[in-house]
């Protein structure tokens, strides 16, 4: 693997380990429904939207509850180790 592999690769985990924390923290906020004016809120939504809002257009939800997170983390760490096995 040369060093630019490794470079992408790198980023690319810490991308997704970032997009993980922050949509954790958006499923947590859920529960407790913060004001949407609050500019931690606003960043965390702008950051998880991308990656949510295709996904609920598939995935049903499941009685009162979203799974749409959980599937996207999943996804991502699929994809992650689809990169890794095929740049290696």
């Amino acid at each position: 693997m040369d060093l630019v592999t490794g470079y992408f690769l790198s980023f690319a985990y810490i991308l997704v380990q970032i997009l993980n924390f922050a949509i954790i923290v958006r499923a947590l906020m859920s529960w407790f429904n913060p004001s949407p004016d609050n500019p931690i809120v606003r960043f965390v939504i702008e950051i998880t939207e991308p990656v949510l809002a295709p996904l609920r257009r598939i995935v049903p939800r499941v009685g009162m509850i979203d799974i749409t997170p959980i599937v996207a983390i999943l996804l991502m760490s699929a994809i992650l180790q689809v990169l890794e096995s095929t740049l290696r």
